[in-house]
């Protein structure tokens, strides 16, 4: 018996290799690809926000361009003595208008600061500007956009003016922008479900609304942490106090809603800050969904791993156990058919032994009938019914002492060790000498016995001893399996021999026995298979048989039904062509 321990240690080791061999490859590989597809990921989703605050850009920076352009174009094409008239003004602002709705209202400005002519929705003719910060920059320029202020009218705006000199006089055309639609403009902006752009000056100041509570001319509270210059875009992460440029191995503290991820560029018609901003957690959805996917993906993986590297320990442990368990069976029947073997040798030897006193009792069972035949000529018998039973029992004892010796012979022929002779059989005489050595183990279990050799069936070249050891075989196998299912009464066994075809002779044994399923009748030819209890047969007499048959040249065919009986067709070479038709098979004669 193999020790437990070693299974548990083989269990071990299989299970760990196994799970092992295939888990780190595919934990890499996973590793590997989530890495780069998460990297991947997020590389798209920044160069997506780049393109978004780059077209962004364009439509700012255009905007403001044409509206430069606009004014450029009337100073450049119209007297301010033209310019100055109510009317003239009027009509100028509403062609303005027709090239943008931007345009809120427009101004003519002497280089003194006085508001020399005004057309709009304000009082604002007659006011000076001389002192303030953009009157200064037109002045100084020729051009300025201002930043969004209060003013005369204190309402958020902004405006751009362009300065021309005209007869020694400079003056100003000045537009307000409309400050709703520049600020509809620059909010369009809309990144999934938080996505925010927002403007904010070089101080700070917002110059927009932020979507997520910044109002108009507050301070960024932000701003530190991006309003340096910078040419082109610039990418970071960042929220409250922590901030981290994409790519930077810098940790982000806080809540997931304060994280954001921004993108910034510095516009060219001013400067101003365009910051486009997106809740991390919204911006990288797509990467949060990913993730939980591939954790999915991981687990379940890591888990059927697991479970079929168990199942497949387990099947190939119950394997081992099954082969070991089949290795002390087939130890044990080899040492059963050792002990058969012997006991072969043995009942050869005692059959030897036997047959000496068997030829000494004949000796002198012959001196008695000479001595009987003397005294019956003498008449010194007087009484004739005592001398009809002394006759009657010497001739019992020749035939018993006959029968004795044919069963001694018999053992010694099938026990004799001699290679094969072959030689022509005649089945005539051979099928009723086998039957013979089995009809008194048959009569007394129960079983109908019978023989039967067609006429014509032809003489087969075999060696006879170990024909004899075939037949013998099918017809104990088949009184086990008879006994099986009957006992002592029903049992029916027969041995016909015939002509099969041309050159061939059948014997067919047959029973009445237990028969055999499917699955078994395709192992009945198997070394070391039996379908007999442990302890009543090794496993190798149809083995042996089937072995026989194929060296003498012929064939060993077996047809079975459960609970119906099982029937063996041995197929022998014949020494002359048959007569009978071929393929002739018998049927069930019980």
């Amino acid at each position: 018996m193999v020790d437990p321990k070693y299974y548990t240690h083989i269990r071990s080791t299989i299970l760990t290799s196994i799970i092992l061999v295939p888990l780190i490859p595919f934990l890499l590989a996973l590793a590997i690809g989530y890495t780069y597809f998460t990297s991947s990921l997020e590389r798209g989703t920044v160069s997506s926000l780049e393109r978004i605050v780059e077209d962004h850009r364009q439509m700012i920076d255009t905007f403001l361009h044409q509206r430069r352009t606009n004014l450029q174009f009337v100073i450049n094409t119209t007297s301010f003595e033209h310019l100055t008239q109510p009317e003239n003004l009027r009509s100028t602002l509403h062609q303005l208008q027709v090239m943008s709705k931007a345009f809120v209202d427009l101004g003519v400005i002497n280089q003194d600061g006085v508001h020399e002519a005004y057309y709009g929705p304000y009082e604002l003719e007659g006011r000076n500007y001389k002192g303030e910060h953009w009157f200064e920059e037109v002045m100084q320029h020729g051009v300025h956009i201002s930043n969004v202020f209060l003013g005369f009218r204190e309402v958020p705006h902004f405006i751009i003016a362009v300065a021309s000199r005209e007869k020694d006089q400079t003056r100003i055309l000045r537009a307000t922008i409309d400050t709703y639609l520049f600020e509809t403009m620059v909010r369009r902006v809309r990144i999934g479900r938080t996505g925010e752009a927002y403007i904010i000056n070089e101080q700070g100041y917002f110059q927009t609304e932020q979507r997520s509570g910044g109002r108009i001319l507050e301070l960024d509270p932000d701003r530190e942490n991006y309003l340096e210059r910078h040419d082109g875009i610039r990418t970071f992460m960042g929220g409250g106090d922590r901030f981290a440029v994409i790519g930077d191995f810098v940790p982000i503290f806080g809540e997931a809603d304060d994280i954001f991820l921004y993108a910034t560029t510095w516009l060219k018609e001013k400067p101003w800050l365009l910051v486009v901003r997106q809740q991390k957690d919204d911006a990288f959805s797509d990467l949060r969904s990913a993730m939980y996917l591939i954790f999915i993906i991981s687990a379940l993986g890591g888990m059927t791993i697991i479970v079929l590297g168990y199942n497949q320990t387990e099947r190939i442990i119950r394997r081992m156990e099954e082969i070991d368990q089949e290795k002390d069976g087939l130890q044990m029947q080899l040492i059963r058919a050792s002990r058969m073997a012997e006991l072969g040798q043995m009942a050869a030897g005692f059959a030897h032994e036997i047959n000496n006193p068997l030829q000494i009792i004949r000796n002198e069972q012959s001196l008695m009938e000479v001595v009987l035949k003397d005294l019956k000529e003498k008449n010194q018998i007087t009484d004739e019914e005592a001398l009809a039973e002394l006759e009657d029992s010497i001739a019992q004892m020749v035939t018993q002492i006959e029968r004795c010796s044919s069963i001694t012979h018999a053992i010694l022929k099938f026990g004799r060790k001699s290679e094969p002779v072959l030689e022509d059989v005649s089945l005539q005489d051979f099928i009723p000498e086998v039957v013979a050595m089995v009809d008194a183990k048959a009569t007394v279990e129960g079983i109908e016995m019978k023989h039967l050799v067609d006429e014509d069936t032809p003489q087969v070249f075999a060696d006879k001893s170990q024909l004899q050891q075939v037949l013998l075989n099918l017809l104990n196998n088949g009184m086990d399996a008879i006994l099986a299912r009957h006992g002592s009464k029903g049992g029916k066994l027969l041995v016909h021999a015939r002509p099969y075809d041309n050159s061939h002779v059948e014997i067919i044994v047959q029973d009445n026995g237990i028969g055999m399923s499917p699955e078994d009748l395709k192992k009945i030819f198997s070394p070391f298979f039996t379908t007999k209890p442990v302890g009543k047969g090794t496993g190798l007499g149809l083995s042996v048989c089937y072995g026989i048959v194929d060296s003498l040249g012929g064939s060993l065919k077996v047809t079975s039904r459960k609970n119906q009986g099982t029937t063996f067709f041995v197929r022998l070479p014949a020494t002359v062509e048959a007569t009978s038709d071929e393929g002739k098979r018998i049927g069930t004669p019980f």
